[in-house]
């Protein structure tokens, strides 16, 4: 029987993931790290517990946590108005008054995931009448705290939540001791991407860390540390249901669906489950936690590759088995899907070898695509080129053809 570190090996060479750095907590106790793969296909050093990664969107329910202490002593409560502290923030939109902590931390700010040249920076519904996901609303909350408190989120993190959780390779901002062992960042196909070191910290996702740090927050998590054990709870309930098959949604018509997940104060939850999760995303890093306060139990993954995300259902399925309405409500899709099997057929046998078994698949043209990229990315130039000519093709005979 294959052991997990094995089948780490396996997913990840499978995903076009250099490296994973995980940890594992059973009855409220580290019980083991899982650490597979490389920090970067140029610096192949093996991954490491102490390995840096960006931890993107787990960087929330940290700053969450700090802001939680902060409503326990008085200096920001959770239902005052964020523009109490900052009075000129938007002030041309009347909604942005009514916005406070507690919206911020259960996503339901109105204002969008970031601001875009199609999606300004303004509120796009009623604060506290649904989901959805917004870095922005914590940027607005970070700026309130910042002014209540007269610091930096990265000054602020570390008094409330890092030092006194002995998270000593994790900052906001980053840090030269981290230079010597950090992971590298890598695209879909498992080559080099850009990756930053953030000079100024954004409480939804510069965090630093590393997988021995972040199981030690998981810990305090668990047992409640620093909070009152009332609030300690409330983070932890849910606080307003997700009710659309993607994390943002702004407009009044999206889909009304039954995902199966709820948001607290600063943590997706699982209710059925009785756990709580939350995904990293900034791009060529990916990252994912889960957790059940009942069972003592939680996992963090770090991957320093934009498949990261794709092995996560079969990762969890053998650490945390059960119901994972988190994962279908991301939908990131399977390392094993007929995408990524037909790619790696491609990639052994040669696109033209394979185009009967692609065709039979009925893949669309986006995926497709995506293969004649991953082929060229890899080498495959002449395999790229064909498969590209092939669905040009594919593409004149169909509108030859008509509806």
């Amino acid at each position: 029987m294959a052991t997990i570190d094995t089948e780490c090996d396996r997913l990840i060479a499978e995903a076009n993931v250099p490296g994973i750095a995980s940890a594992v907590i059973r009855d409220a106790r580290l019980d083991r790290y899982i650490c597979c793969g490389v920090r970067g296909v140029q610096s192949p050093d093996p991954i490491d517990a102490d390995t840096v990664f960006d931890a993107a969107s787990l960087s929330k329910p940290v700053f969450a946590h700090a802001v939680l202490q902060l409503a326990d002593q008085g200096v920001l409560p959770l239902d005052a108005p964020l523009v109490d502290y900052l009075p000129r923030y938007l002030a041309a939109d009347e909604r942005v008054s009514m916005i406070t902590a507690r919206h911020v931390l259960s996503h339901s700010t109105g204002l969008p995931n970031w601001r875009t040249a199609d999606l300004p920076l303004k509120t796009y519904f009623r604060p506290g009448e649904r989901f959805s996901y917004s870095g922005e609303g914590f940027l607005f909350l970070q700026r309130a705290v910042e002014a209540a408190t007269a610091e930096k989120i990265d000054t602020l993190a570390e008094q409330l939540v890092l030092r006194p959780f002995a998270m000593t390779r994790s900052s906001f901002v980053w840090n030269w001791r981290f230079d010597p062992n950090r992971a590298h960042p890598h695209d879909d196909f498992g080559s080099p991407a850009v990756g930053g070191k953030p000079c100024e910290g954004n409480a939804a996702s510069t965090l630093q860390t590393t997988a021995a740090d972040y199981a030690r927050f998981l810990l305090r998590v668990l047992d409640g540390s620093r909070l009152r054990p009332d609030t300690a709870r409330l983070w932890l309930r849910p606080h307003i249901d997700v009710r659309h098959p993607r994390p943002q949604s702004l407009e009044p018509d999206d889909e009304d669906v039954a995902t199966g997940v709820a948001w607290g104060l600063g943590w997706g939850l699982e209710p059925s489950e009785g756990t709580f999760f939350h995904w990293g995303n900034n791009g060529a890093f990916k990252a994912f936690t889960i957790g059940s306060v009942r069972g003592g139990d939680a996992l963090v993954f770090f991957m320093n590759g934009a498949s990261g995300l794709s092995i996560m259902p079969e990762l969890l399925a053998t650490l945390m088995p059960g119901a994972r309405p988190s994962l279908a409500w991301l939908d990131y899709g399977r390392h094993d899907a007929p995408v990524r099997c037909l790619l790696r057929a491609a990639c052994e046998r040669g696109a033209a070898a394979v185009w009967q078994e692609m065709e039979a698949a009925n893949l669309g043209t986006d995926d497709l695509l995506w293969i004649a990229r991953v082929l060229s990315a890899a080498g495959h130039d002449k395999d790229g080129l064909w498969l590209r000519q092939r669905i040009k093709q594919r593409e004149a005979d169909s509108h030859q053809q008509g509806p």
